[in-house]
């Protein structure tokens, strides 16, 4: 949701971001100045998923196939959902920042 008017446009793609609100003009890239941490963020969130996929593989032993059909759509789920997450929190962080 746009910080400004609140309308559902932040978002043009799944993780990426729209380039300005469509209702109010709002220029979401000049506030996106600080996105590099998203590389340290998926790496994190990938090593989250590894041990929890290790863990799990260790304690029930499922077939390669059940593993690949359920780790693959939840690791694709959590990576889009956390880069959201972390891209709507800096763009309302830096929203607030500028309108002080």
């Amino acid at each position: 949701m746009c910080p400004r008017c609140g309308a559902k446009t932040l978002f043009a793609a799944p993780a990426g971001l729209a380039e300005e609100c469509a209702s109010c003009g709002l220029d979401f890239l000049t506030l996106e100045r600080g996105g590099r941490f998203v590389g340290v963020l998926t790496m994190l969130l990938a090593l989250v998923l590894i041990f929890a996929a290790l863990g799990v593989d260790e304690w029930l032993r499922p077939p390669l196939w059940a593993s690949l059909a359920f780790w693959a759509p939840v690791t694709v789920g959590t990576v889009i959902g956390a880069l959201r997450l972390y891209k709507t929190i800096w763009i309302y962080h830096s929203y607030q920042g500028s309108e002080e």
